[in-house]
Parts: structure tokens; C-alpha cells; sequence
């Protein structure tokens, strides 16, 4: 790890393999990026789902969502006992999760990709009501991954009223 500007201990590549943990909290080495690593977690998502998603059967990518989940938490508690940060904004495996999430519900064409990924950011970082209760007051691994699926329920709740209202 190196030294960041105020003293810390910052994650680089060598935390990043030191365990498999790490490496899934940190989606692989995306939350490594300097600037936005939520957002380019949220991005991570997008490749993911148009491998697999056309692929899987519903059930199948649901049940992988779950498992997915399951793992996000595990890894982000390791990690964050490991930094001693417990939801280190490197840590986009909950954004990475929950916009799998929001992209099995999502119209396939780019446009609603596009409306459902800026919806997700802006709710995952406004952090409106419970979203934010539950992010203070669950704590590790399972608290750093709650927060992001709810911004992903918020996602989806936006976008079924939008299409309603073009259909």
C-alpha cells in the first residue's frame, strides 16, 4: 500500500492480490481508479450484464445476483477490517451488484441503460431516506452492500413510473 496525501494507508495493487477478498471488493482493481470509483463500479456492471444476462435464465441470473451479494458481503467486511475503513469508497462491489440488479429490470436499449445508470449514481450519492439510515446503521460487510440495493429499489421504482408514463 502506499501513503495518500492525509497520512493513510492507501490500497494499491499489491493489497489488491494480497487476498480474494480484496480483490472482489475492489471489482477487480476499478476501485483502484483515483476519481469516481462508484461510478466506474456502476460501469463495471454494464459488461457483466451483456455477457451474461442474454445468456442465463431469469431464476439462474437472480439466483447469481444472490450469491453475488452474499460474496460482497463477505469480501467487503474482510477488506474493511483488512483497511480498517469500513466502507472505503474503493470498495464498488456494492455498486457493481446492485446495478446488476437494476439491469435485469431495465429495457434493453442503451437509453433506459443510460437513464437507469444516472438515476443509480444519483441515488446511490444523495443517499435520500432509508438509504442513508441504513448505511449508518448497519454495520460491515452487509451494511457497506444494503445501502446500494436500496438505491437500486429507488432505480427501478423511478424507471417503472417513467415507463409508464411513455407507454
Amino acid at each position: 500500500m502506499i501513503t495518500s496525501a492525509d497520512g493513510a494507508r492507501a490500497p494499491d495493487a499489491r493489497f489488491l492480490l494480497r487476498h480474494p477478498a480484496h480483490f472482489i471488493a475492489f471489482g477487480g482493481g476499478v476501485g483502484l481508479i483515483p476519481f469516481a470509483p462508484g461510478t466506474f463500479g456502476t460501469l463495471l456492471a454494464l459488461p457483466i450484464f451483456w455477457l451474461a444476462g442474454p445468456r442465463l435464465d431469469p431464476i439462474v441470473y437472480l439466483g447469481g445476483l444472490a450469491a453475488l451479494f452474499a460474496l460482497g458481503v463477505w469480501a467487503c467486511e474482510v477488506t474493511g477490517r483488512a483497511l480498517g475503513e469500513p466502507d472505503h469508497g474503493g470498495m464498488v462491489w456494492d455498486e457493481t451488484v446492485a446495478f446488476l440488479l437494476v439491469l435485469f429490470f431495465t429495457p434493453v436499449y442503451s437509453y433506459w441503460q443510460a437513464f437507469a445508470f444516472v438515476l443509480f449514481r444519483l441515488f446511490d450519492i444523495a443517499k435520500p431516506q432509508p438509504i442513508r439510515h441504513y448505511e449508518r446503521t448497519v454495520k460491515g460487510g452487509l451494511g457497506v452492500m444494503i445501502d446500494d440495493v436500496i438505491a437500486a429499489f429507488y432505480t427501478l421504482l423511478v424507471l417503472a413510473i417513467a415507463r409508464a408514463v411513455v407507454a
